[in-house]
């Protein structure tokens, strides 16, 4: 079974996962923009009981237009290192670059597409959401 282990900066918060992930997404809505300070935010989401958490979190609790999601981030260095959406029970999203992987799975799942960066280039095999 594959493990791996996503951290904050600093390495005092820490996940490691087994198993492959559920899904691997980019989302591009601007809420998505903002809190990864990128162009897009890409996340790998994992069943729960293949998740454990190591470290002291503090949350930040996000009111969207599908949902609510609780984003747990270091409180020394700010990370984001996971997530939990209400309308996901069950499920830990993890934000790929935690992972500081190259070789992470792709995304399968790009949502908000209307939302993209014109710049930006997505492999044609990524099926594309409104």
């Amino acid at each position: 079974m594959t493990s791996r282990v996503a951290r904050c900066s600093r390495g005092s918060l820490v996940v490691r996962t087994e198993g492959e992930p559920i899904r691997v997404s980019v989302c591009h809505c601007l809420d998505c923009q903002r809190r990864s300070g990128s162009a897009f935010a890409g996340q790998a989401r994992f069943p729960e009981e293949n998740v454990r958490i190591e470290g002291a979190t503090h949350e930040y609790v996000r009111k969207g237009s599908d949902g609510s999601a609780t984003f747990s981030f270091c409180p020394h260095c700010g990370c984001t290192v996971f997530y939990r959406r209400a309308a996901e029970p069950g499920c830990i999203a993890i934000p790929i670059g935690a992972f500081a992987d190259p070789g992470f799975p792709p995304p399968a799942i790009a949502v908000y597409h209307v939302r993209q960066h014109p710049w930006l280039t997505l492999a044609d095999t990524i099926e594309q959401y409104e």
